[in-house]
C-alpha cells in the first residue's frame, strides 16, 4: 500500500484544481466587468440615438467627470494603463511586479468607465490583467513562489480571455504562444483548467450563443483561394500600418503637453460627435460585426466605418486609458474583409455567397498579422464565431498576413508595447553606457535562436544586429545568424566581463538551455 501511494503523483492535480478556483474566480469577476460595459454601452447608443440639447450638455459633463476618475486612478496605479497585456507578459518574463489588489480593483472600474462609454477600446485585455490578478491573488493565498506563483498567474490571465470571448481553448493558447512563451505540461494543463473553469462562469451568465456568430451557407472553393493570397497581402500591409501607428501614439500625444493620465480626456470628449453620428460602431466593434451576419452595409459606407474606426481606436489606445487593442483589431479585421469582398463582388470576380467567409477569414488574418500570434488567431475565430469547418482557408489566410508583417519588420504588437515599458527602466540602470560589439560565427550555438530564446545578462540591451552592410533593429522574434554582429548597451566597467558570460552561456548551451522561460 506505502509503495502505491508512493507511486501516486498529485502535482498535476494539485495544479488543475487550483487552477479551477482561479478560473472560477476570475469567471466570475470578468462577467461581472463585461456586463456593466454592455450595459453602459447600451444606455449611451440609446442616448445618441434620441438627442436633445440638454442630454448632450449632460454627456459632456459626464464624459469629463469620468476622464477625470480615470485619471485619478491612473495616477495612482500608472499599471493599470491600456490593455494590460504588456505587463502581464512584463510579470511572467520577471521584468516587473505589481500589487494584485491594486491592479483589480482600479483596473475593473477605470475599465467600466473607459470601454462602457463607448470609446473604441477592447474588454479582453483589460480581462487578461484582471485575470492575472486574481491568479496572483490565489497564489499569495496559497503562499506560492517563483515558478508556482507564475503559473498561476498566467492560468489567470487564460481565463480572463476565455471569459470575455467564450473561447477557452484560445484563451490558453494565446498566454501560451504570446504572453508566457511556454508550453510546458504544468502550464498548459493549469491554464486549460482555469480557462474552462472561467468559461463555465460565462456561458451561465451570457448563454451559450459565440459572442461573434455568424454563418456562411458555402465553404469556400480551392479554385477561388487565390482571393486568400490578396487579401492577405492588403491585411499584412494594413497591420504593419497600424502597428507603426499605434506605436507612434504616445509621441503623437506628448505633444499636446498634457501630462499622460490626463491624456484619455481627449478620447472622452472626440467620442461624442461619433455617437452622435454612428452610434452603432461605438465601443470594442463586436456589436458591428455581428451586424455583418444581417446585412452588409455598402462599399462607401465600410470605408468610411474603416476610417472611423481605425482613427478613433488610435486615439482612444494611444491615450493610454485602460483597454485593450484585440476587438478593436478584430473589428478592422472584419471592416477589411467586408470592404474586399463587396469590392471584389461589384467587379465580378467573387460570387456573394463567399462575403460572409472572407469577413470571418479576415479578422483572423488581421490579428496573425498583427499580434503574430497565427495558432491563437485561428482558434480564437473558430471559437467565437461557432464554427469548425473554416480552419484551411483561415490558416491560408493568416499564415500570409503574418508573414507580410514580417518580411516589413514588424514585431509582436504587445511585445513592442512591453519594450517600451522597460527599455527606458533598463537604459536607467545603466550608469555609463558603452556599445560592445560581438560577432556571431558559424556553428555557434546563437545560431538560429531567436532573440528572446537567449537569457540576456541583466544590465545589457539589445540594440542593434549588424546583417552584411544593413543594421536590424531587433525584436524578440528576430532569429540571429551566422555572420550577424550583436551590438549591446551596458554599462562601461561591466564590458569585459559581459562579453565574456555571453560567449559562456552561448558555449556552454544546449537546447533546452539559455532559453529565456519565464519559469
Amino acid at each position: 500500500m506505502e509503495a502505491v501511494r508512493a507511486k501516486i503523483d498529485t502535482t498535476r492535480l494539485k495544479f488543475v484544481l487550483q487552477g479551477l478556483v482561479v478560473g472560477l474566480l476570475t469567471g466570475a469577476v470578468i462577467s461581472t466587468f463585461r456586463f456593466a460595459i454592455e450595459r453602459v454601452l447600451v444606455f449611451m447608443q440609446a442616448i445618441y440615438r434620441h438627442p436633445t440639447p440638454m442630454k448632450l450638455g449632460l454627456v459632456l459633463v459626464g464624459m469629463i467627470i469620468l476622464s477625470l476618475i480615470v485619471a485619478a486612478l491612473l495616477k495612482s496605479e500608472p499599471n493599470i494603463s491600456g490593455s494590460g497585456i504588456p505587463q502581464i507578459e512584463g510579470q511572467l518574463a520577471g521584468e516587473m511586479d505589481f500589487h494584485w489588489w491594486s491592479i483589480l480593483w482600479k483596473k475593473f472600474v477605470a475599465g467600466i468607465l473607459s470601454i462602457g462609454p463607448g470609446l473604441f477600446l477592447g474588454r479582453e485585455g483589460p480581462s487578461i490583467q484582471l485575470g492575472g490578478a486574481v491568479g496572483q491573488g490565489v497564489a499569495e493565498g496559497l503562499k506560492k513562489h517563483g515558478a508556482d506563483r507564475r503559473i498561476l498567474i498566467a492560468s489567470g490571465s487564460a481565463a480572463g480571455l476565455a471569459a470575455a470571448f467564450n473561447a477557452p481553448i484560445a484563451g490558453t493558447l494565446f498566454v501560451l504562444e504570446e504572453v508566457y512563451h511556454n508550453f510546458s505540461p504544468l502550464v498548459w494543463i493549469t491554464a486549460l483548467a482555469s480557462a474552462l473553469g472561467a468559461d463555465f462562469v460565462s456561458l451561465n451568465v451570457f448563454g451559450e450563443v459565440p459572442v461573434l456568430h455568424l454563418v456562411y451557407t458555402r465553404s469556400m472553393p480551392v479554385s477561388l483561394y487565390w482571393h486568400l493570397i490578396v487579401l492577405g497581402i492588403v491585411l499584412g500591409l494594413l497591420g504593419y500600418l497600424y502597428q507603426r501607428v499605434l506605436l507612434a501614439m504616445p509621441g503623437w500625444y506628448a505633444k499636446t503637453h498634457i501630462p499622460r493620465y490626463l491624456q484619455g480626456i481627449i478620447p472622452f470628449i472626440l467620442v461624442i460627435p461619433m455617437g452622435l453620428f454612428m452610434p452603432s460602431i461605438l465601443g470594442g466593434g463586436n456589436g458591428m460585426i455581428v451586424g455583418f451576419g444581417r446585412v452588409v452595409p455598402s462599399l462607401t459606407v465600410l470605408l468610411v466605418i474603416f476610417a472611423a474606426r481605425f482613427i478613433y481606436s488610435m486615439i482612444s489606445y494611444g491615450s493610454g486609458l485602460p483597454g485593450g487593442i484585440f476587438l478593436p483589431i478584430l473589428s478592422l479585421g472584419a471592416v477589411i474583409g467586408a470592404i474586399y469582398a463587396v469590392f471584389m463582388v461589384q467587379i465580378g470576380l467573387l460570387p456573394k455567397v463567399y462575403v460572409m467567409n472572407l469577413i470571418i477569414f479576415s479578422m483572423a488574418g488581421y490579428f496573425a498579422g498583427i499580434g503574430k500570434a497565427p495558432f491563437t488567431a485561428i482558434l480564437l475565430i473558430t471559437e467565437m464565431v461557432g464554427n469548425l469547418t473554416h480552419l484551411m482557408p483561415m490558416a491560408v489566410l493568416a499564415l500570409v498576413a503574418y508573414i507580410v508583417v514580417d518580411v516589413l519588420g514588424g514585431a509582436p504588437i504587445y511585445e513592442s508595447l512591453l519594450r517600451r515599458m522597460t527599455v527606458p527602466k533598463q537604459i536607467e540602470s545603466i550608469h555609463r553606457m558603452d556599445r560592445l560589439e560581438l560577432p556571431v560565427f558559424a556553428g555557434s550555438k546563437l545560431e538560429g535562436l531567436q532573440v528572446r530564446d537567449f537569457s540576456w545578462p541583466k544590465q545589457t540591451l539589445l540594440i542593434g544586429i549588424n546583417r552584411g552592410e544593413n543594421q536590424i533593429i531587433p525584436h524578440g522574434d528576430t532569429v540571429i545568424r551566422a555572420g550577424d554582429t550583436l551590438v549591446l548597451l551596458t554599462d562601461a566597467s561591466q564590458r569585459a566581463k559581459i562579453r565574456a558570460k555571453i560567449q559562456h552561456l552561448a558555449a556552454h548551451m544546449t537546447k533546452s538551455e539559455g532559453v529565456h522561460h519565464a519559469h
